[in-house]
């Protein structure tokens, strides 16, 4: 599948902070190579359905890419954010857009592989929205596996994976279960419960 109509869009846009303390400040820079940025839409949608979760949470960007989940939750009013990317360009450009917005506080950039960032993390997560690769199957089913059975969720904590649309994830992995779908365009949002719980 192709993303240049969408890439080329984000190239000329930029992308938006849609609520909260930075509303419709621009993000700056675009995504390195190979990155595929969560739409605006998407986004909106996804912070929709967390709704006031988001407020005082301790909160995941995995694969991050330039940051702009993370920093819409803090935006939003979350206590702490976690950005996780392995390429250093991603945490550079997330890096400049905190500097941008002048935030100096109540976050962490991790410029690693998620899974040895979670291993090095003393904290458990209320939220953790995680966007691999699409292609990247080893890694959904390594997050799944690893959240299932390790405490990094809060309880009643919530992870959120984006896949295509094309991909059916598992309804459950260990202590995780999933607890609601959805699809838009091409892409789609798993939500997982730490107690299997809406």
């Amino acid at each position: 599948m192709s993303f240049v109509p969408f890439v080329a869009d984000f190239l000329r846009m930029g992308m938006r902070i849609i609520s909260g303390k930075y509303k419709s400040r621009r993000l700056k820079a675009t995504p390195p190579a190979g990155i595929r940025p969560t739409s605006d839409k998407l986004r909106e949608t996804l912070f929709n359905i967390l709704g006031g979760r988001v407020e005082g949470a301790a909160f995941l960007d995995g694969c991050a890419g330039v940051g702009a989940i993370g920093i819409e939750a803090i935006s939003r009013g979350a206590a702490s954010v976690h950005f996780v990317d392995q390429s250093r360009k991603a945490c550079q450009m997330i890096r400049e857009n905190l500097k941008s917005l002048e935030i100096e506080e109540g976050f962490r950039v991790m410029e690693m592989d998620l899974l040895r960032a979670l291993n090095t993390v003393n904290a458990a997560f209320d939220i953790a929205f995680i966007d691999p690769p699409y292609e990247r199957e080893d890694v959904y089913e390594a997050v799944l596996e690893r959240f299932g059975s390790s405490p990094w969720l809060t309880p009643g904590g919530i992870l959120i994976l984006e896949h295509s649309k094309r991909k059916v994830l598992p309804d459950s992995s260990g202590a995780v279960r999933k607890i609601r779908s959805l699809v838009q365009g091409d892409a789609a949002l798993a939500f997982y419960s730490s107690l299997g719980e809406p």
